[in-house]
């Protein structure tokens, strides 16, 4: 949506806006609903939730085999989720598992944060910080501002990613609804998944109460800085094959900046029936987000200006705000046919509903070239019917997975100079995908595993523009319209060699793709001709092409785990914003190569520690910024944790540190300008259980560092650029008890 924005806002201004309207586009990021869905393991073994997930990480270690605390109270010694990766996921590739109980633990408020202190090479771009999760990206082997279309986000194993480049809001998932994430770097992901794999794939696994007691309960509540209030809930009850739960939580906040102010509810509800030869299920979600937009924080040392270090905390853009309501249903069926062979069906449809305004001028009035409207409707039905085999081959262990994927998604959206005028622009986009994939997994010999597998896919897709010159305010074009048919493929071969019960070798070749997003079609120029005249839009750009290769191992002796990976990814037509001609282009061929290490250790059982470092390089390797950094990427980082059991589970100490070393900023894709400087943050969290009561009390950032990890540089002024600042030390408490 960013992308759509800015290349209208651009079109109208011209150069003499640029800089100040480029800052405030890119806080035009969507959040994306959470859907609770169900798919099939990997494991060559039966699983007792074979529905949950397509590649489910198996030989899971401590991690695995640890339960959490009553629905994610404190569990007083949590776990080494890298060594939880062991042999599982897909065979070759790098997989790490963050449990329930790491996710309790944990210190970060939220899921991204979690992500990137566990997972090495993860890197987390965010706008607002403190309790506000919303628009934080996570990005996967260096991405920058386009992680999030380079990273398949999961829930049960069905895709969040839409066509449209809203980004997946990990926000709207409640965290007392997760049973464990499994993420897998790099694109081995995409024959089972399919678009958008590129970077790698984070599958959220959520709780369904099946196999607890008759009825459970838990409820918390908590507050903490500007003004923050949440509450959580969640129930579940069984009843002979029946069970149902909800998981659900709301949040207030005003938010470090002036208009920031944030409200989010969201909630996960599910019916299951469960018996030896057929499974059934039901899962509703439903989310409700709004959140106020501060702009970014002008620097300029040509005319004097910092608000850096005049108004952090000022905004620039005080009516500015985006919101969004999200609605998923889900259903499906696990049959056994005979012994080894499941048939596993599932449909569903999610929509999603957003409105946005933005306004460059002090006054929230409609203007040219200074307000944009934004009203969209989302929707897509989809069907993935699958087959499992599980059957020894030749005497091996051998499990087969092949399915088909149908997703057909609607998108309208209307775009004008402000709420109730008519709208300039009304686009119309309609994509259908159709997939097929089979992917083995065979146990070559006792020590030695292999995989590999082929997806074929399939992308229709019908756009136009119903353009309307006469509406009021309007200084933009049409764009022509586009009927396009594609087919890709994606391919994946991995092995895994176990050279003694402590040392395994790993390695894998994939091949991925990823279809351009409706955003980026609508923004594709060219936008002007030489003499600044506006041209129409096309919708036309090239599907973007990884190749990768990996290798590494992994190393567990007693209370060690270690795991090391080095990685090469080289793209073709990956797509970018190009900052002098305002729209999306298809690049130069670029490159990312990289190592990410892995180590935990358990002390004793009291006491565990964990560390994990990447290097992360991402260039471009032809065309006119050969040789440069992609922007919003860190070469370097870190990050370290323990977990104490101080006492008994009454007193548990948590603590983690993170760091990563300068990036470029957006827009600087020439590397002119000066880098956002690198930076750290420590957090500390105090939690205890005393029989079904729990309470926690969080202080994140506790050195007090005044830092952003977002700016966007201009592109005609040398020295000016525009940042979202931070908050420093925030706390948050609280309490809850289980029942």
């Amino acid at each position: 949506m960013s992308r759509i924005v800015t290349a209208a806002r651009r079109r109208c201004a011209g150069i003499v806006a640029a800089v100040s309207l480029y800052s405030l586009d890119l806080s035009i990021v969507h959040a994306q609903q959470s859907v609770a869905e169900q798919l099939p393991p990997v494991e060559v073994t039966r699983s007792d939730d074979q529905n949950r997930t397509r590649a489910r990480a198996i030989g899971d270690g401590e991690a695995g085999r640890r339960r959490a605390a009553p629905d994610g109270a404190p569990s007083g010694t949590g776990s080494g989720n890298e060594a939880a990766a062991g042999n599982g996921g897909i065979v070759g590739a790098v997989t790490t598992a963050i449990t329930a109980a790491d996710i309790a633990h944990a210190p970060s408020q939220t899921l991204a944060e979690i992500i990137a202190t566990q997972v090495p090479g993860a890197q987390i771009t965010t706008f607002y910080g403190g309790q506000i999760g919303a628009r934080t990206s996570v990005d996967l082997r260096g991405f920058g501002a386009f992680a999030t279309a380079n990273t398949l986000v999961l829930v049960n194993g069905r895709r969040l990613n839409d066509i449209d480049m809203a980004q997946v809001d990990l926000s709207t998932i409640p965290l007392n609804a997760i049973e464990r994430i499994e993420i897998t770097r790099g694109n081995s992901g995409a024959v089972l998944y399919g678009d958008n794999a590129v970077g790698g794939v984070i599958n959220i696994v959520t709780k369904n109460g099946v196999g607890g007691p008759p009825v459970t309960a838990r409820i918390e509540a908590g507050f903490g800085s500007f003004n923050t209030r949440l509450g959580n809930v969640s129930a579940a009850i069984n009843s002979g094959p029946w069970s149902t739960s909800f998981y659900g939580n709301a949040v207030r906040t005003d938010g470090y900046r002036d208009n920031n102010r944030y409200s989010q509810e969201n909630g996960v509800g599910n019916l299951n029936y469960t018996t030896p030869g057929l499974t059934a299920f039901l899962t509703v979600t439903g989310d409700n987000q709004e959140l106020r937009l501060p702009g970014g924080r002008t620097v300029d040392p040509s005319i004097g200006v910092d608000e850096l270090a005049t108004s952090r905390r000022g905004t620039s853009t005080p009516f500015n705000y985006a919101n969004q309501q999200g609605f998923g249903a889900t259903a499906g069926f696990t049959k056994t046919l005979v012994n080894g062979v499941d048939l596993i069906v599932d449909g569903g449809v999610r929509d999603k509903k957003q409105q946005s305004a933005f306004f460059s001028s002090p006054a929230p009035v409609p203007a040219f070239f200074t307000s944009t409207y934004v009203d969209a409707d989302l929707t897509t039905w989809s069907i993935t019917p699958r087959l499992s085999v599980k059957s020894p081959l030749f005497g091996m262990p051998s499990q087969v997975l092949t399915g088909v994927d149908y997703y057909d998604a609607s998108f309208q959206q209307n775009r004008g100079a402000g709420q109730g005028l008519a709208p300039w622009h009304n686009y119309d986009l309609r994509q259908r995908t159709v997939a097929g994939y089979v992917q083995h997994t065979l146990g070559v010999a006792p020590a030695t595993d292999i995989s590999y597998g082929a997806r074929l896919q399939n992308i229709n897709l019908s756009a136009r523009d119903n353009f309307d010159p006469a509406a009021p305010f309007n200084a933009d074009i049409g764009a022509l319209p586009l009927g396009s048919d594609e087919t890709q493929y994606a391919l994946h071969l991995g092995a895994e060699h176990r050279l003694n019960d402590t040392v395994a070798l790993f390695g894998r070749v994939a091949r991925a793709f990823r279809t351009p997003d409706v955003d980026e079609r609508v923004s594709s120029g060219p936008s002007f001709d030489p003499f600044f005249n506006p041209l129409p839009q096309t919708f036309q750009l090239k599907t973007q092409t990884s190749q990768d290769i990996e290798g590494g191992l992994r190393i567990r002796a007693g209370g060690l785990q270690m795991q090391s990976s080095l990685y090469l990814m080289d793209l073709a037509n990956e797509i970018h914003f190009n900052p002098i001609l305002f729209y999306n282009t298809n690049l130069d061929p670029t490159r990312r190569y990289g190592a990410e290490t892995s180590v935990s250790y358990r002390i004793n059982d009291a006491l565990l520690v964990r560390s994990g470092m990447a290097y992360t390089r991402a260039v471009f390797r032809e065309g006119v910024w050969a040789g440069n950094d992609v922007p919003l990427v860190s070469r370097y980082t870190a990050s370290a944790g323990l977990t104490w059991n101080i006492r008994q589970n009454y007193l548990v100490l948590d603590a983690t540190a993170r760091f990563w070393s300068e990036r470029r900023m957006d827009n600087d894709q020439a590397g002119t300008q000066k880098p956002i400087p690198a930076n750290g943050t420590i957090d500390l969290k105090l939690s205890g259980q005393y029989e079904r009561y729990f309470w926690s009390l969080s202080v994140n950032n506790v050195l007090n560092a005044l830092y952003y990890d977002y700016a966007v540089a201009s592109t005609f002024t040398d020295g000016r650029f525009s940042a979202y600042p931070l908050p420093g030390r925030t706390y948050l408490l609280k309490a809850g008890a289980t029942f």
